[in-house]
Parts: structure tokens; sequence; C-alpha cells
């Protein structure tokens, strides 16, 4: 069956992409949808016959480093993306005692698009944050192409009614990205680690 993919027109192979992903955002899209996506497919999905621009992949990191999230970040620098991490600092709230962590990055993600616009025609951002929504607006009003991908349960209306009809559902390309049946998965600091090819990650 084909997939109605806004990407695939007459101009696409013409088209420079670049594929920008919220790596914690990413990870709550996939527990919706139940079932998780291989970084690598999900590259070559969005970037079949065109020209790929850059592939950016957003993610926080334990201190000290834990092993599997560096051997999964060292799938991605193989997959063909960049890896922006950002070290988790702990908040504990003085009236509650509940501790909270954070590792927010949005601002690299921004200026990845902004630094990187010569490189690319359609930006496709996968995640569903609308604290993107007036990055995506000022992108659209550069002549840029954007696309977000996400679910329709963790896609902030915000972001939704700034991308307008360019919303992808992730729901509609399991059958092209979806990580091998069977692979063991991790839950990491809002990653996904997966073993391929008998290489655990």
């Amino acid at each position: 069956m084909e997939i109605q993919n806004p990407l695939f027109s007459g101009t696409h192979e013409r088209n420079r992409i670049s594929l920008f992903v919220d790596g914690e955002n990413a990870y709550y899209a996939q527990r919706s949808l139940g079932w998780f996506f291989d970084p690598r497919k999900l590259l070559d999905f969005f970037t079949q016959g065109s020209i790929i621009g850059d592939a950016f992949w957003y993610a926080s990191q334990k201190m000290p480093p834990d092993p599997r999230e560096q051997r999964f970040y060292g799938y991605l620098n193989h997959a063909g993306y960049t890896v922006r991490m950002k070290t988790i600092k702990y908040f504990r709230d003085e009236a509650s005692g509940e501790l909270t962590r954070k590792a927010n990055l949005d601002l690299e993600l921004a200026i990845d698009l902004f630094t990187t616009i010569a490189q690319y025609d359609t930006a496709i951002l996968v995640t569903g944050d609308g604290d993107f929504e007036r990055a995506v607006e000022l992108l659209r009003s550069y002549g840029k192409r954007v696309i977000v991908a996400s679910t329709q349960d963790t896609v902030a209306r915000e972001l939704r009614n700034a991308v307008g009809k360019h919303f992808f559902d992730l729901a509609t390309i399991r059958e092209h990205v979806e990580r091998f049946t069977g692979q063991p998965v991790t839950e990491q600091a809002g990653e996904v680690i997966v073993r391929e090819e008998g290489v655990v990650l």
C-alpha cells in the first residue's frame, strides 16, 4: 500500500532535506504508539530519493555517562546523525521535596534550525513540543518547508496549528521504520537503546 507522504511530490528528488529529532519527545511519541522506530530506518525513510542536508538527534546524558547510552549514541553516529547532548541536572523543590530532572535541548535544536538554514529546503522536526511553534512560523516565512512528524496524541495543539497541513503522523509508517521484531528495548534517559546485528547498543 502506498504511503501518503507529504514529502513525496514531483519535486521531492530535488529537495534538500534535514532531519531534527527531539529524542525525549520522540520517546514519548513511541510510547504512545506502542512500538519503537529504528533511527536509521527513520532517516532513510524521510530522505529517500532526496539530497540529505543534515540529521541531528538531541539527547540527555547522565553523569557519569551510562555505557549503554554511549553505545546508543555511537549507533546514532554510525546511522548518520550528529548527536547533541546535554547533561541531566536535578533540582529539588524546597516546598515539596520533590526531585525533578531537566535536560532541555530546545534551544540547541532551534539554533541548529537557523544556523544550518542554507543547507536545506525542507526541515523535518520529529517532535510534538509546542515550544517550536514560533520557530516553525519563522522558517516558513523564509520560504522553507517545515514538516512536523509526531503522533496525534503527543503533538501540541500550538505546533499542529503552526505547521498546518504539513503534519505527518508517525503511526502511518510503522511497516517502514519499526525496529526489528524481538529486538530488546531499554528505556534510558528518554531514549531507546536497541540491539541490532548482534551488538548491544
